[in-house]
């Protein structure tokens, strides 16, 4: 599995392009979706969860990770 931080941002959202390019799709984007042109970026891409900042936060202090 791979994080990407700010995963809906231009340069996340290319991050994850070319994960998916090179056949990778367990991808975690961390972002707080605040603008349509961020909803935009993620519409391409394959991935298995997108999770606020605050939440990405809690899950690494459970330890409880997909």
């Amino acid at each position: 599995m791979i994080v990407v931080t700010g995963g809906a941002g231009f340069i996340g959202s290319a991050i994850v392009h070319e994960l998916n390019q090179r056949g990778m799709s367990e991808i975690v984007i961390v972002d707080d979706v605040e603008h349509p042109e961020q909803e935009k970026n993620l519409g391409a891409l394959k991935f298995i969860e997108l999770k606020s900042k605050a939440d990405f936060l809690n899950t690494i202090r459970t330890g409880s990770l997909t």
